[in-house]
């Protein structure tokens, strides 16, 4: 197929790709040959780094049996607009709202409250609102008690948690578990 000018379709298109490619590495993105890392990597891949530390975890509570015991079954519904789905457990006064794809109480709550720390339970993820980041709850000691309680309700089962001893907490990264000293 030719286009007005009389040039290929699929030979235009590829210029303008190459055009395109060009664009972005003189934008810094890092390639390695005709890759972008980017598009493979990181958030154009739908891929989020959860976060190992949050300067807000003296916001919750202590996770003891009165405080655990609040915490309730993953298929509760939203308290504002009782939505069956998509919701959020506040880990800090333990209500339950609805996700920003729903009709957007979870973030209205943070943005009433400053209460900015939620667990989902769709996936089980922890989310920070002030932060605006996914915490890693397999590094961050303080997010087990309540991830767990929340696993046992929605499973059945205590979850599986990476081992602390292979857990560099300083970091979140695995260490390898034999080391040449």
């Amino acid at each position: 197929m030719s286009t007005a000018g009389g040039e290929d379709s699929s030979s235009s298109s590829r210029k303008g790709k190459e055009k395109e490619g060009e664009n972005r590495r003189e934008e810094g993105a890092e390639w390695v040959g005709e890759v972008d890392l980017g598009e493979l990597y990181g958030a154009a891949a739908g891929w989020v780094e959860a976060r190992t530390s949050c300067p807000h975890l003296g916001s919750l509570p202590p996770a003891d049996a009165a405080d655990l015991e609040r915490v309730p079954p993953p298929d509760s519904p939203c308290s504002r607009c009782h939505h069956p789905a998509e919701n959020w457990l506040c880990l800090i006064c333990k209500d339950v709202l609805c996700s920003r794809f729903v009709n957007k109480h979870m973030l209205c709550h943070y943005q009433e409250s400053g209460h900015c720390l939620a667990l989902s339970f769709s996936d089980l993820s922890v989310w920070c609102f002030a932060c605006d980041s996914y915490l890693d709850v397999q590094a961050i000691l303080e997010l087990r008690p309540v991830y767990e309680v929340a696993h046992l309700l929605k499973f059945g089962e205590r979850p599986p948690f990476r081992s602390l001893e292979v857990l560099d907490l300083s970091t979140g990264e695995n260490r390898s578990s034999s080391s040449g000293s």
